[in-house]
């Protein structure tokens, strides 16, 4: 059981005032509405409030999770004893003189959101991105992709707060992208991203919307509406994750409230009231199914917040 407000985190309220909360439950803040509470939970509003609440919790020592939308990420059910920045930095600048015109985007802007304002503007160039419901922070460490594009193919550059040495620039090239990898993901903590420079490109409103609306369409037909996460596992080589979780026969198999969804079997459902414990039991279910029938290992693609119990095969 997390403490009310631990005394080695008594200081945040003195540092952040009412942008601080103790005990705050994590469900509400993810897609698919799991999570245990959080021992402290940090709201900033802005790339410079991410930077400057990062640098105050690594010099005090704190264990800190940044946490943004939360479309990707399986929250314990036991919660997290250090401290969850929630990041709604949502500033974003259209370049549009340059040559290419570019948009520059803090961390917590929504991926989607920005596909569609640079479609209103005729920039082309993230149309691929318009219904993904996560941050530009998480597509930056993630390679986030769809549709035949991908962040290693758009972003030009991004800054990153490194503990001990402060703000440095990365260009995309640095960041050793491969699918659904970078080396930003390898590293752990000690790195946050604060913002990115995205290239785009002109092109008519009409031929970008028409081009959004065919991705949204396929997503709606494809991928589950309501309180769910995915996609689950990184596809392997050659083939896809939820072709070979169909192929084995596990589409709307369901432990407690979640279930494998039955539209696309790389997208867990939480029909309400599912736990983490729940969620960690399909995918081991789905990785050890796969492996017996097809001797393919299914790596994972969301993040796992907060001690996890011994469930998933090793």
């Amino acid at each position: 059981m997390l403490m009310v407000e631990p005394l080695s985190l008594a200081s945040l309220r003195d540092e952040f005032g009412d942008r601080v909360a103790f005990s705050v439950p994590l469900a509400r803040f993810t897609a698919a509405r799991i999570g245990g509470p959080a021992a402290a939970l940090v709201t900033v509003e802005s790339a410079a409030e991410l930077s400057r609440s990062a640098g105050y919790l690594w010099d005090a020592g704190l264990e800190f999770r940044v946490l943004g939308a939360g479309s990707n990420v399986l929250v314990s059910d036991a919660g997290l004893e250090g401290v969850v920045v929630l990041n709604k930095a949502r500033e974003q600048r259209f370049l549009e003189a340059g040559d290419p015109p570019a948009v520059w985007a803090a961390s917590g802007v929504n991926f989607g959101a920005l596909a569609r304002a640079a479609a209103s503007r005729g920039l082309s160039g993230l149309e691929w991105a318009a219904g993904i419901p996560g941050t530009i922070g998480g597509a930056v460490v993630g390679n986030a992709g769809a549709h035949g594009g991908d962040m290693a193919g758009t972003l030009i550059w991004t800054d990153l707060l490194q503990q001990g040495r402060g703000v440095v620039r990365r260009q995309a090239a640095e960041l050793d992208y491969g699918y659904r990898r970078s080396n930003l993901k390898r590293s752990g903590t000690g790195i946050v991203v604060l913002a990115a420079q995205l290239r785009l490109e002109r092109a008519s409103r009409e031929t970008i919307e028409t081009r959004m609306a065919a991705y949204l369409a396929h997503r709606k037909q494809t991928q589950p509406p309501g309180a769910s996460m995915g996609s689950m596992f990184v596809n392997p080589p050659g083939d896809f994750a939820g072709r070979l979780i169909d192929a084995a026969g596990l589409k709307e198999t369901r432990i407690g409230a979640a279930e494998i969804s039955p539209l696309h079997g790389n997208f867990f459902i939480n029909h309400g009231g599912a736990t983490a414990a729940d969620v960690l039991r399909l995918l081991d279910l789905a990785r050890r199914t796969v492996i017996e029938k097809f001797g393919v290992r299914l790596e994972l693609e969301i993040e796992l917040f907060g001690d996890m119990p011994e469930i998933l095969e090793k």
